[in-house]
């Protein structure tokens, strides 16, 4: 899913902030982020500091909901990864029980492909969603993403 960006759709201050974090850090370049649904690509898209691919997931596990893996598009992900061979994959999951849980799983689903998986750094606050994050948490997030042992 690709998304235009424009200049004015970023404020001046949060643009130099940005630019900072870029020339310190570099534009990720990540073939795949994983996220919990399409609204969370949107506030990645806006931080302008990850060009790549994503993947929704339809959700994230909980099991006191009866929402398991099944119920979730974690068998297309597996097909996509070992079709595209992607470089690195990113996590980008809600910082709650239940973004643990399906991070915690998709490390070992994912672990066979034998492709770095990282997860976004805990940025956020706990118990939040990527939708109401500002744009320098997220970028922050994305340049603080820790590796899980794959």
């Amino acid at each position: 899913m690709a998304l235009r960006r424009t200049a004015s759709s970023t404020p001046r201050r949060s643009r130099a902030t940005a630019a900072r974090l870029r020339s310190r850090i570099g534009t990720i370049r990540s073939l795949d982020t994983i996220v919990e649904t399409a609204n969370d690509v949107l506030p990645i898209e806006r931080t302008g500091f990850f060009s790549g691919r994503y993947h929704a997931l339809g959700g994230r596990l909980a099991p006191l909901e009866n929402i398991g893996p099944e119920d979730l598009r974690i068998d297309a992900l597996v097909k996509r990864i070992a079709d595209e061979r992607p470089t690195e994959i990113i996590l980008a999951l809600s910082a709650d029980v239940e973004g643990e849980a399906t991070a915690s799983y998709l490390a070992d689903v994912l672990r066979p492909a034998g492709v770095p998986v990282s997860r976004i750094a805990q940025g956020l606050p706990a118990g939040g969603g990527l939708e109401h994050a500002d744009q320098l948490t997220l970028q922050r997030a994305l340049a603080g993403r820790i590796s899980l042992k794959v």
